[in-house]
């Protein structure tokens, strides 16, 4: 009977250090991302929040990436997504991802983390980028048409849609 108190009792210990420890890995890791206009906001407000760590959104503006010669390190401007007026210099000394652009024909939403230096720029740390327009439909061709259900030209979907509600006889 004894063993067993003693045994509970250790079980009890691990376990509750074991989601000690999740649970401060969980809240270390938790970091919203704001946009510049509030990040902007907040510095107002907390003004000793400016060299802390934070993961900042919006999208590049285009034609604003610059590189210096012979080093990786990279500068471009984000703006806020609601208010293009707000803005942040970016630097980031690390190789950019595959689908950073600031093409005039793409919108190149980032997700970045780092801080904000007292001169204003934001030393980025990690810069991940999403391509939303590598996943829009390609715009159709003046005059042409969608096959209809069943015709040669159908997709394989719309020959079975068309034959399931068909009643022989």
């Amino acid at each position: 009977m004894r063993k067993d108190r003693r045994f509970f009792v250790g079980l009890i210990g691990v376990a509750a250090v074991v989601i000690y420890l999740v649970w401060t890995g969980i809240a270390a890791t938790m970091t919203y991302a704001v946009t510049p206009a509030e990040l902007f906001a907040n510095l107002e407000l907390n003004p000793e929040d400016s060299g802390r760590g934070i993961r900042v959104s919006g999208h590049v503006l285009p034609g604003s990436h610059s590189q210096a010669s012979g080093e990786l390190k990279h500068q471009f401007i984000v703006v806020d997504p609601t208010d293009e007026s707000i803005r942040i210099v970016v630097e980031f000394p690390h190789p950019l991802p595959d689908t950073f652009s600031d093409d005039q024909a793409m919108l190149t939403e980032v997700v970045m983390e780092g801080r904000l230096r007292e001169d204003g720029i934001f030393e980025a740390t990690e810069v991940l980028t999403k391509c939303g327009s590598r996943y829009e439909a390609v715009p159709e061709a003046p005059g042409s048409e969608v096959p209809s259900a069943g015709s040669p030209g159908a997709l394989p979907d719309q020959r079975i849609a068309s034959t399931e509600g068909k009643v022989d006889g």
